[in-house]
This record gives structure tokens, C-alpha cells and sequence, in this order.
């Protein structure tokens, strides 16, 4: 499927009246367990692409040609649309930001996400003009071409401040973003109000807020169009390998290697590289 085709497929699902999941992976192998699931569209995470590569997120520890190789890879491997999670977009400024865009069409991405991050702890948020500057010249490179999201990092930073919030993703909205996103909005009140602040544009929300869990139904009937996983299907996993540490180390040799065989492993890629 071309570029276009993977692109226009991606902006389909946003136009739906009910929200759709969209899981992050980190692998060709995880792509792959959720293609056969049925999801219709796939995302990288930063913070488990990061996290793969023994570095840290929101720290541009992972370079814009490291994230786009990955997302290429996912691209060919899944056969669905991609979402970049590409944190602010990496480089200095907006027209580096552009170039990371047109380069991740050129990798055959259907979507990307500009976030307002700097990836300075002491200062983690870009100022106003400059995060909208920033998804501005992702957006004149993405129209027609690929989904962009508009990202605010306000809650995650502690910066619980709606208002501010609210101002960023109408003006990245404004600038011409086609998804807005404020990742751990801290109630479903707040979810509600960014909904309606920045309609007829759709929210993305990642999993939930910071206090509730609810489910893809609720999220869909307060107007959430799109869900994705962040870093959480990643953490599940190497949760899972803590668990069968502990079982290792105790001795326990069956409760530790249970789990899906090579034998599925290798059907699933097999499968894959017929169609």
C-alpha cells in the first residue's frame, strides 16, 4: 500500500463516530501479535523505543534517523498506518521540525505527533510562541500528506493549569494540527472540556486519566476519537519478565519460560511476509 493510500486510510479512522484504539509498539514482533488482533492502525512510543535502546525518554536521547528507521520498520512489517510518537519533532527549530516531517513520509509514516516538550528537565515546556511555531511548520509539511497531532505536556509535567492547556491545543489546532492531545488530563471533567474546546477536531487520550481508568466506551461518549497505549502494553510486558525473573531465580524453570512458542512466533512473521 502506497504512502498516500496508508495516509487517507489513518484519517478515515478519525472520521469514525466511535473512537478506535490505536496500540504503540516496539517491535516488529508486537506489531505484528496486535495486526493479527485486529487493530487497524499501529503507533511507535518513545518511551518504549527509548527504553529498548537502554536510554531515557523526553531527553532527545534517540535520534529523528534512530526513530525513523524504527517506524520504518513497523511500516513494512505491519502493513497498517503509523503514528510517529516523535516527542517535539527534533531539532532546533521549526524548519528542522518540517524536515523531520517530510521525512517521515518519505518512510512511508501516515501520521506524526509534534509535541511542546524541549527535552530540558529544568525547563521541560517550550514556551507559547514557540511550540506553536513549531507544530505550524509541521503542519504546512504534513497537509494532505500525514496526520499530525498537536501535543501539550502540561499535565505530565505537573503543570495541571486547563487554561494553558486548553490554549495550547486550540492554537495548535489554529495552526493547522488535525488531532489534539493532552496526555494524564487528571478527571474525565477535563477530557470533556478539551473535547469541546478544540471540536470538530478530534482527541487522541492514552489509556486514561490520572485518577480514572474508564473504558473505550466511556472515553468514546464524552467525544474521545482515538486512544492510544503510550509506553503501557511495553511496561505490561516487562512486567511480566520481572515476574518470571523472580520465578528464575527461585529455581522455578517451568513458571519462568511459559509463554507464547518460537513455533507462533515464527507463524505470525511467516504469515506476514506471504501476504
Amino acid at each position: 500500500m502506497t504512502q498516500t493510500a496508508q495516509y487517507e486510510r489513518f484519517l478515515a479512522l478519525h472520521q469514525r463516530p466511535e473512537a478506535f484504539v490505536m496500540p504503540n509498539v516496539w517491535d516488529g514482533l508486537s506489531a505484528l501479535i496486535l495486526k493479527k488482533a485486529g487493530f487497524s492502525a499501529l503507533a511507535t512510543s518513545s518511551a518504549a523505543l527509548a527504553a529498548t535502546l537502554g536510554r531515557r525518554d523526553g531527553r532527545h536521547a534517540v535520534t529523528a534517523a534512530e526513530h525513523l528507521a524504527h517506524a520504518k520498520l513497523l511500516v513494512d512489517v505491519s502493513g497498517l498506518p503509523v503514528n510517529g510518537d516523535f516527542e517535539d519533532g527534533y531539532g532546533q527549530t521549526p524548519d528542522d521540525v518540517a524536515g523531520t516531517v517530510r521525512a517521515a513520509v518519505e518512510a512511508g509514516l501516515a501520521g506524526i505527533g509534534v509535541e511542546d516538550t524541549s527535552g530540558d528537565p529544568s525547563h521541560p515546556i517550550r514556551d507559547f510562541d514557540d511550540a506553536v511555531a513549531r507544530v505550524r511548520a509541521a503542519a504546512q509539511a504534513a497537509r494532505g500528506r500525514l496526520v499530525l497531532t498537536g501535543r501539550t505536556d502540561n499535565f505530565l509535567h505537573g503543570r495541571n493549569d486547563l487554561d494553558d492547556t486548553i490554549r495550547r491545543l486550540t492554537a495548535f489546532a489554529e495552526a493547522g494540527a488535525d488531532v489534539l492531545f493532552a496526555p494524564m488530563p487528571p478527571d474525565m471533567a477535563t477530557v470533556e472540556a478539551i473535547v469541546k474546546a478544540v471540536a470538530p477536531k478530534p482527541v487522541n487520550v492514552v489509556v486514561g486519566t490520572k485518577t480514572e481508568k474508564p473504558t473505550v466506551a466511556e472515553l468514546s461518549r464524552v467525544g474521545v476519537k482515538r486512544i492510544s497505549t503510550g509506553s503501557a502494553l511495553y511496561t505490561h510486558l516487562a512486567a511480566e519478565l520481572q515476574t518470571a525473573a523472580i520465578a528464575l531465580t527461585n529455581g522455578d524453570l517451568v513458571a519462568a519460560t511459559a509463554g507464547m512458542s518460537l513455533r507462533a512466533v515464527d507463524a505470525l512473521i511467516a504469515d506476514a511476509q506471504s501476504e
